[in-house]
């Protein structure tokens, strides 16, 4: 079938592409499957995945999406609308693009639970100096109570 289908690929923050295509290729838990104009109507959600997709002018482009949600609406409109989303036209640059974001967000994770554990150590160590405060009777209570 001849003619274009208006993709649009969004997060939270942005809207990311709103372009025509001449047809998108996308993965769901059954697999992969392609759209083209005239596809029937279709819902589906979309594990963390490569979305592709051919300009009019028979470009190649690439998005990963962090899961969302896939919409064909009247053979000529399919939406994304995802948690986060990167945009490419050269796979291995968008590759290594998510590869240094995910080590980013690894690295991230990491501090925040060094901080976290620090945090939880500074405060058993001032609820010890608040219980050794009144001669350790708070404390011998607790443990006490923990003993019994």
């Amino acid at each position: 079938m001849t003619g274009t289908l208006h993709l649009s690929i969004a997060t939270p923050e942005t809207a990311l592409v709103d372009v025509k295509a001449r047809m998108v290729r996308a993965m769901d838990e059954s697999g992969s499957f392609g759209i083209l104009p005239g596809h029937a109507d279709f819902l589906t959600v979309l594990p963390s995945s490569l979305v592709r997709w051919r300009d009019e002018e028979d470009a190649l482009h690439y998005c990963a999406v962090r899961s969302g949600v896939l919409t064909v609406s009247g053979g000529k409109t399919v939406a994304i609308a995802c948690r986060e989303a990167m945009l490419g036209d050269k796979l291995d640059v968008l590759e290594a693009e998510i590869v240094a974001a995910r080590q980013q967000e690894e690295e991230e994770e990491r501090c925040a639970r060094v901080e976290q554990a620090q945090m939880h150590a500074r405060a058993v160590r001032q609820l010890m100096r608040y219980m050794m405060h009144d001669g350790g009777d708070a404390l011998n209570a607790v443990l006490a109570e923990h003993n019994t």
